[in-house]
């Protein structure tokens, strides 16, 4: 009798899950500030190096808990919990939950960045006060906030429609930018001769010191794992459709990185880069086809859009992941109050308490615009890919227990390949992490530090409520 539905779920194949995860992992942002950070061109051979040695092991990991943990719904928190125990479960739940945090304080300079190209159509926010943009940031943030609690699903129902436009209009800057040479006149453009000396990176500090924004781009595949036995045939499809998601990637981020490069002087890139390096590059495309602002206004609305719908579900998604999948001695019983759209107001509350801080602080220490912009990139990849040290942590102990045998598809047979790839990948992750700490400036350095141990130690402290909150009810 179960066999029929089972049958008829099945029904993703090798390239619908390449799409879906492209779509959860990529976006033209991280091209951007690949461009800046590793030397405009130079940067497509330090991306085909993490993609080589990082991205295809962690995907194939992902995969294989994917398949052997199908019933689980809680993602990285429940693997955990499989492999070891419901208290190291509940500190991979929080993890994942707190990393946002950071993730969401950038988001309200993103809208702000945005809704300045769409008014003004030109690189002015660069100029713009900070702590006038953080005020602003913090009013933008309440105001999300306040529509993530009553539950406005046609702001969720936006993001998919925001994300595919902006997907989209990524993908066509990138075969316009292209072919631009044979469709227009090649003086307005800069060289992108793929000579040795324009890709070869050096091997410097700096590469090291910007390794963790290019992990962070990578990272968040763990997202379709719940999709593995979906599939019509898991152990064949599931290697080859995640083999095509790193060749999609691959492929646009070396056309995307020459595409800039069209548009950009690969040996001087601009210092706002980061800031309006995306919205430059598209008005510079729109100009070069003389279609004017045209395409630069409809990316600045797409990124308006997904943009609030990102700050929407990144408020509401991984905070219910926790709650709902966390054992009760770990999580306060007032974190589990709902208001009447089944909103976690308490969890809410504590969000609030945290992303005003993190918006706050910068302010006094940062007085740039496009230095903020740049720090808030490099926070997000010092602290969100820690949460994916909990998925290597969970593959490993996967590697030790039985239950890697009941997978349908399995990236290693044998043990010691699977301790191998996941200690290669947590380790790397964490160097990576480290290294982007690093910082001349003593307050980013001491931001960069501290944010990560607040944000981890906090959760060190809920079991503790927890624990007399249920001595006082005995």
């Amino acid at each position: 009798m179960d066999s029929q539905p089972k049958k008829e779920t099945r029904n993703i194949l090798w390239y619908t899950l390449a799409l879906m995860a492209f779509s959860t992992v990529w976006s033209f942002g991280n091209i951007v500030n690949g461009f800046s950070e590793y030397g405009g061109l130079k940067a497509i051979v330090s991306w085909l190096l993490i993609f080589g040695f990082y991205f295809i092991p962690y995907s194939l990991m992902v995969g294989e808990m994917g398949s052997a943990f199908k019933d689980a719904g809680g993602g990285v928190s429940s693997w955990v919990n499989e492999t070891t125990t419901a208290k190291l479960a509940y500190y991979a739940g929080w993890t994942y939950w707190i990393v946002h945090m950071p993730y969401i304080s950038q988001k309200p300079s993103r809208i702000i960045i945005a809704l300045s190209w769409i008014i003004n159509g030109d690189p002015s926010i660069s100029e713009a006060n900070v702590k006038l943009v953080q005020i602003a940031s913090l009013a933008i943030f309440f105001v999300v906030l306040y529509l993530s609690s009553r539950g406005v699903n046609f702001v969720k129902a936006i993001s998919s429609v925001a994300g595919m436009s902006s997907f989209v209009m990524s993908l066509l800057f990138i075969l316009l930018a292209i072919a631009a040479p044979a469709l227009g006149d090649s003086t307005q453009l800069y060289d992108a001769s793929i000579t040795a000396e324009h890709l070869i990176p050096k091997f410097d500090s700096s590469f090291f010191l910007n390794l963790s924004i290019l992990v962070f781009a990578v990272g968040g595949c763990e997202k379709i794992s719940p999709y593995v036995n979906n599939m019509k045939n898991p152990s064949k499809d599931f290697p080859i459709g995640m083999i095509a998601l790193v060749v999609m990637v691959a492929t646009t981020a070396v056309l995307g990185t020459i595409a800039l490069a069209r548009f950009y002087d690969t040996n001087n890139v601009p210092a706002d880069l980061m800031t309006n390096g995306d919205y430059y590059a598209f008005a510079s495309l729109g100009n070069y086809y003389g279609v004017g602002k045209l395409f630069m206004i409809i990316y600045a609305i797409s990124e308006f859009l997904g943009q609030v719908s990102v700050m929407v579900l990144s408020i509401d998604a991984p905070l219910r992941i926790l709650i709902e999948s966390t054992d009760g001695k770990y999580i306060p019983s007032a974190l589990r109050k709902q208001n009447k759209y089944g909103a976690y107001t308490n969890g809410h509350k504590l969000i609030a308490v945290i992303i005003s801080i993190l918006i706050i602080l910068p302010a006094f220490g940062i007085s740039n615009m496009d230095e903020l912009v740049r720090w808030l990139v490099r926070l997000n990849s010092v602290v969100m890919p820690l949460r994916y040290l909990w998925v290597f942590f969970a593959y490993f102990m996967l590697k030790r227990s039985a239950k890697d045998a009941q997978a349908e598809y399995r990236f290693t047979k044998k043990k010691w390949a699977g301790y191998l790839a996941a200690g290669w990948c947590f380790a790397f992750t964490l160097f990576a992490c480290v290294m982007g700490m690093v910082s001349d400036d003593p307050f980013k350095l001491a931001m960069n530090i501290l944010t990560p141990l607040f944000l981890i130690g906090l959760g060190l402290v809920m079991p503790q409520f927890a624990k007399r909150e249920n001595q006082n009810a005995k």
